[in-house]
């Protein structure tokens, strides 16, 4: 749920006010239903429930004919701190779905933040990767215990390219790629 408020969170922050369903509109417009559990019906849980905890501010609902009247939200300063609490766990997260969240937004924040946020996350990844490999030779063979020399394989492959990714994506960010929260639009690219 946290990558779900979080992006929430992103998109009323880049568009508010805005309605809930533009909300939809524009996260589908990032296919984010293909990296995240994002579901029309988990985002008007996080509108309600964002709202009902102070982070959410509701303008006002106006009457529509054809449905349910649409409410205007705006980030609250509560809102604000929630955001930059979730993108900076996300960023540093091993959890692909809320990573993906805090990837998507990680530009609210400045560079050398987000470097040092994916640094750490990266060497998570790496850890976990190591600690899985070294456990393979404890293992029963393939066919005395089936299957879990096998997903020691799959899960260290996994934390593998995710390391690597994390690797690629930190040059990207030092090399100046990507425009961040502190750089000069008129400079920047």
């Amino acid at each position: 749920m946290s990558a779900v408020r979080l992006l929430v969170l992103g998109v009323i922050r880049l568009r508010q006010p805005t309605y809930g369903y533009a909300v939809r509109q524009e996260l589908l417009s990032w296919r984010a239903e293909e990296w995240t559990n994002v579901k029309p019906g988990s985002i008007h849980h996080a509108l309600k429930q964002l709202t009902r905890e102070g982070r959410l501010r509701a303008l006002g609902t106006e009457a529509s004919d054809l449905g349910p009247g649409r409410t205007l939200f705006e980030l609250t300063p509560h809102g604000e701190q929630e955001f930059f609490r979730l993108l900076e766990n996300a960023l540093g997260s091993v959890d692909m779905e809320e990573l993906g969240a805090g990837i998507a937004l990680m530009d609210a924040l400045p560079r050398a933040r987000v470097i040092e946020l994916l640094t750490a996350q990266r060497r998570r990844t790496a850890e976990i990767r190591d600690g899985l490999l070294a456990m393979m030779p404890e293992f029963p063979g393939r066919y005395e215990a089936p299957h879990s020399p096998d997903l020691l394989e799959l899960w260290s492959g996994v934390f593998a390219g995710f390391t690597d990714w994390t690797g690629r994506l930190v040059e990207r960010l030092e090399a100046g790629e990507y425009r961040m929260a502190d750089d000069d639009p008129a400079t920047s690219g």
